[in-house]
Order: structure tokens, then sequence, then C-alpha cells
């Protein structure tokens, strides 16, 4: 029994001081939407344009996405495939693990399931979560992941982007605007986007943002809205089948007391 309970303290050691590791900033909620093709496409464009130069997608192919999607083949042929892959294989990257660790420090990661690693919530504020921070190698740093070792890659949609608050503030108020507590108007949060440094409005930058992590998300679990299509349609027919053999029952045995 001492053994036991021993080797169960020692078991939840590592979960104590995870816990006791500091306040996380919090995450922003993203509601995602499989069955919306149009942000699932655009989705693709944006990683494909601008992710997949640095990280692969090594467990997803071209084909499957453009099928699923919706997307006719020769388009994503002539507008999402670079080199010469085929529309077949898988999305991987011509830059070599050793290279990239040369340029970031550490490979960039395999995107193919990143969402079911940290989750759509975390994936979705990350990406928001940049600023400007020219003490960093590549001129950024990141609020969520505190000194990143990779480069805002979206700031030409965002624009740049301005801290004003301490690392306490920013890890304790997230992406959280201010509100004039006698005016009620809303007031920049921590980080603030310099007006005309990006091609993008703050809404508009949202919505691609929301249509990358929802792309991300389909990529990690590509069967998922078949699986849930399924498993609705095998509940309802469970539901009327219940009448069926309950009826049946009581045919079988109204004879029998």
């Amino acid at each position: 029994m001492k053994k036991f309970l021993l080797t169960l303290a020692v078991a939840l050691i590592p979960s104590v001081a995870l816990a006791a590791g500091g306040a996380k900033m919090p995450l922003e909620h993203i509601e995602l939407d499989r069955t919306n093709e149009a942000s699932l496409q655009r989705g693709m464009a944006t990683f494909v344009n601008n992710c997949l130069g640095c990280h692969s997608a090594q467990y997803q192919r071209y084909e499957r996405s453009a099928t699923d999607l919706n997307i006719p083949a020769n388009l994503v042929e002539e507008h999402l495939i670079f080199g010469d892959k085929k529309i077949g294989e898988q999305m991987t990257i011509a830059m070599k693990s050793s290279d990239s660790a040369t340029f970031f420090g550490n490979p960039p990661p395999d995107l193919t399931l990143e969402t079911r690693l940290r989750g759509p919530d975390w994936v979705y504020t990350y990406l928001k979560s940049f600023y400007k921070d020219e003490s960093r190698p590549w001129g950024v740093n990141n609020a969520l992941f505190k000194d990143v070792g990779m480069p805002n890659v979206l700031e030409h949609l965002q624009g740049t982007v301005t801290n004003r608050c301490s690392d306490e503030e920013l890890v304790q108020r997230g992406l959280k605007s201010d509100i004039d507590p006698l005016t009620g108007v809303s007031l920049p949060g921590c980080l603030t986007v310099d007006n005309g440094t990006g091609s993008l409005e703050p809404a508009e930058f949202d919505k691609v943002i929301y249509d990358l992590v929802n792309y991300m998300a389909y990529m990690a679990e590509p069967s998922k809205a078949d699986s849930h299509r399924i498993g609705t349609n095998v509940l309802i027919f469970l539901f009327f089948f219940f009448f069926i053999a309950f009826a049946l029952k009581k045919e079988y045995w109204k004879d029998i007391h």
C-alpha cells in the first residue's frame, strides 16, 4: 500500500508543478464549422500560400482536400500546388529539417495534427497574438508563446502590431480590449494594429484567421464531418427501429405467460 501511495505521489508531481507554473493567457474561443465549404476553401488557400513554405502537412494529400472541399482538381493543380508536385501527393515541403533548424533554431512542426495537439482555440489565439519586438531575431514576439522562433508571416495582412502592456498585463488580459467605465466605449487592448500597415481591416483579418484554423481543424480530422453525419443517421435509425423491435417482441411473446 505504501509503495502504491508513493508511486501515486511521484506521478502527480508533474501535474502539480504544471498547475503552479503561473497564469496562462486566456484563449479566444472559435466555433468551427466543418460544413462551411467556402470557409474551408479560403482556409486551404491561406494555408498553402502562407504556411506551407516552412511547415509541412505530410499526413494530408492535396487530392483529399480537393475532394472533401469540392474544389475542382484542375484549380488545385493550377493555383494551390507549386513546383513539380502531383495532386495525389502529400503536402510536404522542400526545406530540409537541417536547414530549417539553422534558420529558426528548431525545425517548424508539421501542422497536420496541430489543432488536435493544442486545440483550435489555442491556434486561433496564437495566430492573432504576434506583436513587434525588436529584441527578437525576427523582430516579433507572441503574447501566447513568449520568445517564439517564428516570424509573423501574416503581418502583410494584419499590419504591424504594437504591445502597450507589460508582460504580466499581457498574460492576464490576453487580447481583450479595455472598456471605458464612464462612456462604455471599447478602447484598444494591449495589442494595437498600426493603421495603414496591413492590407486588411481587423474584421477581415479575423475572418482570414478563422478560415485558416477551420481548415487546419478539418485537416486534423478529415472524416469528422462524415462521422457526425453517419452517427446522426444511426441514432435516427435506432429510434425508429426501437418501435419495430418492441412491436415484434410483443408479437413473439403474446402467447407466452
